[in-house]
């Protein structure tokens, strides 16, 4: 008789592991780098009152708690697709752009994977090394025969391998799918130029690999939400069929209404009604329909001149406090005299600094100094403050001088 205590014993993933760990910790000195989500200077994390505000105004209209479709509210999805896309109103119209709401980005990615795998065939994915930590298995629990890392950070000069990126995907098998960060990078932070994108774009094109975006942090890189959307953008100029997976966790402060979208770009819009069945049966067959609450918030404010303008202008005020953090963090490192250079933290962009450590040099700070973050030495810029930022930098200058 099959037993569930036969299935073999794993243990958790670093970030809930390290996140358990720096509970447990009763230091009156411990800091929390983990996970990601927006900190102000007292360490609380902060909501959006733009978003407060929205939600009380949905909570206002709710007359009734139906189920949603499979595929969501059409109102947020084609907002959210507008974010990205702009204009997007006749290209709906005709099927060429369409939305499945999902739950957070890692749904989004999980949909559009099943959907890849099932219906087009494909079994191979690349995506960057390194990369959001569960990018190769949502793709290889979704039927992906093939999961392979491209190049995409040189660890030594602490900057993008491009040459090492275009190498590999050069000799990627046509119809492989290529997952590709928008912006911010997670977790290294590294952007690609719009030049760069050129180039991407044309190897992808002249090798038949499908596009496969994600976005979780657009406008948290530049600051501006255009900017950051220009190689989805770009890619669409120029004629790509390809999907692109949303979170609106980061920029809205709502990291628990799991808010995503799956934004699927084709080329002719003749067939997509009978896509969009697919893409329901999928949805349906994982979690039936979306929650309405999260998606009817984002909605609102995008829908709302008068909230789009509030949520602008404080999420501006967001990326300045970690441009800010950023300069700060790194002042405090060189003010120390700790080993390496430390101009990539203020060449890096978005929710993260990725400081390229040990797995050894991660322990020693979390056992000797009570700093807590995950594996590679990637941390929350908004875990810092201007109360600890000496704290950690010294802890850093100690660990690199004791674990090289």
């Amino acid at each position: 008789m099959v037993q569930f205590n036969n299935v073999p014993v794993v243990g958790r993933n670093g970030y809930i592991e390290a996140d358990t760990a720096f509970h447990n910790d009763i230091s009156p000195v411990k800091v929390d780098l983990v996970f990601g989500t927006f900190r102000l200077e007292d360490t609380s994390q902060y909501l959006l009152p733009v978003v407060k505000r929205a939600e009380n105004m949905v909570v206002n209209d709710t007359s009734s708690h139906d189920y949603l479709s499979p595929a969501g509210i059409e109102g947020f999805t084609k907002s959210a697709s507008r974010l990205l896309l702009g204009d997007i109103d006749p290209l709906w119209q005709e099927g060429k752009i369409f939305g499945v709401q999902s739950i957070g980005g890692a749904g989004a990615l999980k949909i559009g994977a099943e959907f890849l795998s099932r219906h087009m065939n494909c079994t191979t994915v690349y995506y960057p090394d390194p990369s959001y930590e569960i990018h190769g298995t949502i793709f290889a629990f979704s039927g992906f025969q093939n999961t392979f890392e491209y190049r995409y950070l040189n660890r030594e000069t602490k900057a993008i391998d491009f040459d090492g990126l275009c190498d590999d995907i050069s000799n990627a098998s046509v119809d492989s799918v290529v997952l590709l960060h928008a912006c911010g990078h997670n977790p290294t932070g590294f952007d690609l130029t719009k030049e760069q994108w050129r180039i991407v774009a044309e190897i992808m094109k002249e090798r038949k690999l499908i596009p496969f975006f994600d976005i979780a942090y657009q406008g948290m890189a530049s600051g501006d939400i255009e900017e950051d959307a220009w190689p989805i953008r770009y890619f669409h100029s120029e004629g790509f069929e390809f999907l692109c997976a949303q979170s609106f966790s980061k920029t809205f402060t709502m990291y628990n209404e799991r808010v995503g979208n799956l934004m699927v770009v084709l080329k002719s819009g003749f067939n997509s009604d009978s896509l969009k069945i697919h893409f329901e049966r999928i949805v349906r067959c994982l979690y039936s329909n979306p929650p309405n609450h999260g998606a009817k918030t984002v909605f609102q404010i995008l829908s709302n001149p008068e909230l789009y303008e509030e949520w602008s202008c404080s999420f501006k005020a967001m990326v300045v406090r970690i441009i800010e953090v950023r300069k700060a963090f790194r002042k405090a490192l060189e003010d120390e005299g700790a080993p390496g250079k430390w101009n990539h933290i203020t060449d890096q962009k978005g929710m993260f600094i990725l400081l390229l450590l040990t797995d050894c040099q991660v322990e020693y700070l979390r056992y000797f100094h009570h700093i807590y973050m995950v594996k590679g030495g990637r941390i929350n810029v908004t875990g810092l403050n201007f109360t600890n930022i000496s704290y950690v930098a010294k802890a850093i200058n100690d660990t690199l001088r004791k674990n090289i």
